[in-house]
């Protein structure tokens, strides 16, 4: 059984970073169950196969309703956890705050993922990853001068400082009850998130170490031996070599001589050794590269595509992408020596669709709904 088996969760269903908060609890065991609305979200809605849904039950409640609002708060009286991710004070207005939550479970852990956090003058602002990374100097960091900042997709504001953040946040607060016999809640607001990954570089603005202009510093691609060049047939290799020894064998391996070249950390030179770079790794094809370089101290890996990703020779050896249900997807993480989550099970497209009689046996058990209450709640 995974490390979270016993663990109850609750979820009130959303997007992305709340149900992958919910998705990593799940994976690792926990015993999640998802409300849905009775009409899912609208933009779930085109999702065939939404993997962030996958391990766990759901149940479609019409939480504005008295009976609706009846049955969540009798799951929520026997949960552990709440994963929620509306604007502040929707769940007040529903009559399913804090408060109310705690007067029925005063252990509860009452987890809430927004992007500004539950105050301040944005509090209330709709918003998304882009929005979030962008208050956090994390956007303006990225990129060289002569571009504007890349979009690194949504995954540091949602699911780096969103939804990891809020699993660490309810793992801490489960934890903390078990002692105080006392709930609280976690305010996972996803700039607070994307602010503390970012605390290496603010480490190294203090030691003067990093420049506030883009394009200037070795993390950002400014470093000719820190980042993603072409290859002959129109592909893409990255290289990471920042500590000398690893650049001495980056260089040798690209059949450089160190003496011919200037100190691997002399800025003046780096513009026209990152063009020398250039026209090396255009000489060959990606394939060429991978012969010369993979597995070596070069700090080199190539751009692979998501379909090249799951043959990558390192990811299937360590089986770091399953198929369930013939949806390829990544494998639960982290990895446990003792405690094996079991296989993930399939997301309910639908809600309520995976209602299986062992389904129901396990709501019944695990959570006192018996199988004509639960066949009235999917009427």
């Amino acid at each position: 059984m995974g490390p979270l088996d016993g663990i109850k969760v609750v979820e009130m269903a959303g997007l992305a970073p709340g149900p992958y908060a919910a998705m990593l609890l799940a994976d690792l065991g926990a015993d999640v169950i998802r409300i849905d609305r009775p009409t899912p979200l609208e933009a779930n809605v085109g999702l065939s196969a939404n993997i962030l849904n996958r391990n766990r039950m759901t149940l479609p409640i019409d939480v504005k309703s008295a009976e609706g609002k009846s049955t969540l708060i009798e799951l929520i009286s026997k949960a552990d956890a709440l994963i929620e991710g509306y604007r502040p004070g929707v769940m007040e207005k529903l009559g399913l705050g804090p408060d109310e939550c705690f007067a029925k479970n005063p252990k509860l852990v009452y987890g809430r993922i927004t992007g500004w956090g539950q105050d301040g003058p944005l509090a209330q602002a709709a918003g998304h990853d882009l929005n979030y990374l962008a208050i956090t100097g994390a956007l303006h960091s990225m990129g060289t001068k002569e571009s504007i900042p890349p979009i690194p997709l949504n995954l540091l504001g949602d699911f780096a400082g969103g939804g990891m953040l809020l699993a660490l946040g309810i793992l801490a607060g489960v934890i903390e009850a078990k002692t105080s016999g006392k709930g609280q809640v976690v305010d996972a607001s996803m700039v607070d998130g994307v602010s503390s990954i970012m605390t290496y570089i603010h480490s190294l603005r203090a030691s003067n170490l990093w420049s506030d202009e883009r394009g200037e510093n070795v993390l950002d691609g400014s470093a000719p031996y820190y980042g993603v060049y072409e290859t002959l047939d129109g592909k893409f290799i990255t290289v990471a070599a920042a500590e000398q020894k690893f650049y001495a064998e980056l260089i040798l391996l690209m059949g450089l001589e160190s003496s011919d070249l200037p100190k691997q950390n002399d800025r003046q030179h780096w513009p026209a050794l990152r063009v020398q770079f250039e026209q090396i790794f255009k000489s060959k094809t990606q394939t060429q590269w991978i012969e010369i370089m993979q597995g070596t101290d070069s700090c080199f890996a190539p751009v692979l595509s998501i379909p090249e990703a799951l043959e990558h020779p390192h990811n299937t050896a360590r089986g770091t992408y399953i198929e369930v249900d013939g949806v390829p997807q990544p494998a639960p993480v982290p990895r446990f020596s003792r405690s094996h989550p079991k296989s993930p099970t399939p997301p309910a497209y639908i809600a309520g669709q995976h209602q299986a009689e062992q389904s129901q046996a396990k709501l019944a058990e695990n959570w006192g709904l018996s199988p004509s209450r639960i066949q009235q709640i999917l009427k």
